[in-house]
């Protein structure tokens, strides 16, 4: 039984709804939980392979392989990364901010925008459970996921600003959220390569079932569908090619230069 790390958020509903639909699936256990959730299970060996945090290949580069092919990304606005802010961006020097708790990836994202393109530096605190919310005590809020995406419908009097587009502006590279990862020990098996096979499959036929995929969807109910929709097809990449590769490795480079990181590590994929 492979068991599968599945994200709860919207940005992987197609995949994940299409793998059920185009599969048979009893070999497979799904597993439901936040990036930083997965991330730890993956690390402890609980689950096998999943969409991971960009960032946790980097932390743990020796203990995984990369699934060819696919990718959490953007390029320009990813519409699920942002920062509510009470003050411009370039304002924040000095400043406290809170940070979503369900993914590291996006959390050096902001240090890195904020400390090499904005030159701001400030403190940080991670919110607690039900804590994800800008009170007296910071001046910005980062939110991932369908928390951000709830916000950004919702809070008004504040500067919001779209990480994805903040980076591709910076760099005319796209980001990459999450990665497909597994543990070595099985990277080589048939299951695993049976199950890669399937999911670039999935991601092919994703643009033309997006209609279809939208009215089962649960997103819709709080999302709307056209807004939904949109956030798919405009938002939302699940490839993994050489542009992408490419802001991967100056994202860790990044990483490298905030002292977030102790080196680039090599990008050791699964043999396809």
């Amino acid at each position: 039984m492979l068991r599968i790390g599945q994200i709860d958020y919207a940005n992987c509903t197609p995949l994940f709804t299409l793998l059920r639909e185009e599969s048979c699936c009893t070999g497979y256990e799904f597993i439901a939980g936040v990036p930083a959730a997965l991330n730890g299970m993956l690390l402890a060996g609980t689950i096998d392979v999943c969409p991971s945090s960009s960032i946790e290949y980097a932390y743990h580069p020796e203990r995984y392989s990369i699934v060819p092919e696919l990718s959490i990304s953007s390029a320009g606005p990813v519409a699920s990364v942002l920062l509510f802010s009470t003050v411009p961006i370039e304002k924040l020097g000095g400043c406290h901010i809170r940070l979503s708790s369900e993914s590291a990836t996006s959390v050096n994202l902001l240090k890195i925008l904020l400390s090499l393109r904005y030159n701001c530096h400030c403190s940080y605190e991670t919110a607690r459970a039900g804590g994800a919310v800008i009170d007296d005590t910071v001046s910005a809020l980062l939110l991932i996921g369908d928390a951000a995406l709830r916000a950004s419908g919702e809070v008004t009097g504040h500067f919001v600003y779209d990480l994805g587009a903040l980076w591709y502006e910076w760099t005319t590279l796209p980001f990459v959220f999450a990665l497909w990862l597994c543990r070595n020990e099985i990277a080589e098996s048939p299951a695993l390569k049976e199950l890669a096979r399937r999911l670039v499959g999935a991601k092919e036929h994703v643009p033309a079932r997006l209609e279809d995929i939208v009215d089962t969807a649960s997103e819709a109910a709080w999302m709307g569908r056209e807004r939904l929709l949109s956030y798919w097809k405009d938002n939302i990449s699940y490839d993994l090619d050489d542009r992408a590769e490419a802001g991967l490795r100056l994202y860790y480079a990044k990483c490298c230069e905030c002292g977030l990181l102790p080196s680039v590590p090599e990008l050791k994929f699964v043999t396809p």
